[in-house]
């Protein structure tokens, strides 16, 4: 079974390595490439027949989290792989709240990358060792001691939307499982943005993980 590729990747000499890398695959069909969020959005837009987007993180005009979050809002059933060089905490904190199936560097040979693709395709999260080394400590990292827990006001059913919101759903889903209307999510995330002081998702999401929220 063929599988269709997307690759959001600014770096032009980057991009190629990528590609030599997956030529061997026979099954690996790229259908698509892009030098930033916007323009693989315009891609998606004409044809969203792709199974997974390779995406980088550091791209002009828009990041790779960023499109992340747009594409599995408008795509849910596209598979998003970061690969990137960066490996800090902050963002692979960002990149996996954005919806991110998998996180790898790109330093990672093409027999990895290609067993990456596979394992998300298969429902996994592929991740490379050092990037889930550092995922055990976010896990596991306590709450600061000078850090004050805040329930910012927001009332269970915005926790619940929230909740939700965290692990991924849609707008269209949350609104389904929560029997409401899509408006009423909207307006319910607009609140939640106001009381957090926040301005997407993927701050309200960390915002409410740091104080034991969600």
């Amino acid at each position: 079974m063929p599988i269709h590729i997307a690759i959001a990747e600014d770096n032009s000499f980057a991009l190629q390595g990528l590609k030599r890398r997956l030529a061997k695959y026979r099954e690996a069909i790229i259908k698509c490439t892009a030098k930033n969020g916007k323009e693989l959005l315009s891609h998606l837009q004409k044809d969203h027949n792709i199974d997974i987007v390779l995406m980088d993180l550091q791209m002009p005009e828009m990041d790779g989290i960023t499109a992340t979050l747009e594409v599995k809002n408008k795509y849910p059933q596209i598979k998003v792989l970061i690969l990137t060089t960066f490996d800090d905490e902050e963002t692979l904190f960002n990149a996996i709240l954005s919806g991110a199936s998998g996180y790898l560097l790109k330093e990672d040979n093409g027999t990895e990358i290609f067993q990456a693709i596979m394992d998300t395709l298969s429902g996994g999260a592929a991740m490379s060792p050092v990037i889930a080394l550092k995922t055990l400590q976010l896990i596991r990292q306590p709450l600061s001691k000078d850090q004050k827990q805040e329930d910012f006001g927001l009332t269970t059913r915005e926790i619940e939307l929230l909740t939700q919101l965290k692990n991924g759903l849609t707008y269209e889903q949350i609104a389904a499982n929560l029997h409401i209307s899509y408006h009423t999510v909207r307006k319910h995330i607009e609140n939640i943005y106001r009381k957090l002081q926040v301005n997407n998702k993927v701050e309200a999401v960390r915002k409410a993980s740091e104080n034991r929220l969600t």
